[in-house]
């Protein structure tokens, strides 16, 4: 037992160092990391697919069949290399149209904006009328202004004459499918959930709980509208009232967004916070087509350059060496407890 005792509190100091170090580095950190620059990778997803594809008939085909097909491709490129040649003399306009594949996994807080954000600078500064950004997009929502940025994002690429769609999998509601409405065209997999066109609000109120507890909470505003709903102190018909108006007015503010980009949408009918699948979505004039987006990217495999663009924040040299130093510390502990557990036979 002194064993352990000891054992413990010399793990409590090595622990408390390593917070302390990770602490330090991340206040001296924390100011360099806004000035160091992302990493931009860019994938050619038509050679990924050609690769599977090669590997299947390598592994599945007669050796002469695989031999027949390795000459028809060879010669099918060298007619390729030739017309491409061709074009690029005659006109770089009418060079091989590329697709720009973008992804956003949206959380409550739509994070993902601040990679977006980038990804599409990248893409305009290079892209083409003839081209076309797809943006694989899953997101049941978030806040309101977090959203609002992300379609606003989305908008840069319509307003450059850039053809946007926007692929849904899973799933786009709410603040999701603001973003999504911004697209020329809107594909969803059959069932996909679209729409929740609506706003939703909660606070919860622990002020008769404190005032059992004899705990008083002042709160001070200036303004009559400063603080209408709190979670402390008592809340007010008039402040309940203001809030639910401020709802109203961010419900008819989407509402507006959205028939603005959708003309073709019944508003009044969508909007009630209600969700769709796929294929009921279609219906409903919330998307344009059925379809997931691997079957979209492939059918472009044959006629463009399917290319992937990821932006990738830099990660702060305290994250960096939190993460590694906790891992390693964690490893170690489990291995101790183990050579300990084992040496006293349980």
């Amino acid at each position: 037992m002194e064993f352990l005792t000891d054992y413990a509190g010399f793990l409590l100091k090595l622990i408390s160092v390593a917070l302390i170090i990770v602490f330090v580095l991340g206040i001296v950190a924390s100011g360099k990391r806004k000035s160091q620059p992302g990493s931009l990778s860019v994938t050619k997803l038509n050679e990924s697919y050609d690769d599977m594809k090669a590997e299947l008939d390598r592994q599945l085909l007669d050796k002469k069949v695989l031999k027949d097909r390795e000459k028809e491709k060879k010669k099918k490129e060298k007619v390729e290399k030739k017309a491409k040649k061709k074009v690029l003399k005659e006109s770089e306009e009418e060079a091989k149209k590329r697709l720009y594949v973008l992804d956003f996994d949206g959380d409550i807080k739509a994070s993902a904006v601040d990679s977006m954000r980038e990804e599409i600078t990248a893409v305009l500064s290079v892209a083409k009328p003839q081209d076309e950004v797809v943006v694989r997009l899953e997101s049941g929502g978030g806040v309101v202004h977090g959203y609002g940025l992300a379609a606003s994002q989305l908008q840069r690429i319509r307003e450059a004459n850039i053809p946007l769609t926007i692929c849904v999998d899973k799933v786009a509601a709410s603040g999701g499918y603001m973003m999504a409405c911004v697209a020329d065209k809107i594909i969803a997999a059959p069932f996909a959930i679209l729409g929740s066109i609506g706003v939703v609000a909660q606070v919860p109120n622990v002020h008769r709980l404190l005032d059992k507890s004899l705990i008083d909470v002042e709160l001070h505003t200036a303004g009559r509208y400063k603080r209408t709903l709190t979670m402390l102190g008592k809340n007010t018909d008039e402040g309940r009232e203001k809030f639910r108006q401020d709802l109203e007015d961010t419900h008819g503010l989407f509402k507006r967004f959205v028939s603005g980009q959708r003309p073709q949408l019944d508003i009044d009918n969508i909007a009630t916070g209600d969700t769709w699948y796929g294929s009921e979505a279609l219906e409903n004039n919330l998307i344009d087509v059925v379809m997931t987006s691997d079957a979209y990217l492939v059918s472009h495999y044959d006629n463009a350059e399917v290319i992937q663009v990821v932006y990738k924040q830099p990660k702060g040299m305290a994250e960096r060496f939190g993460l590694s130093l906790f891992s390693a510390l964690e490893h170690k502990v489990v291995s101790w407890v183990g050579k300990l557990t084992q040496s006293r036979g349980y």
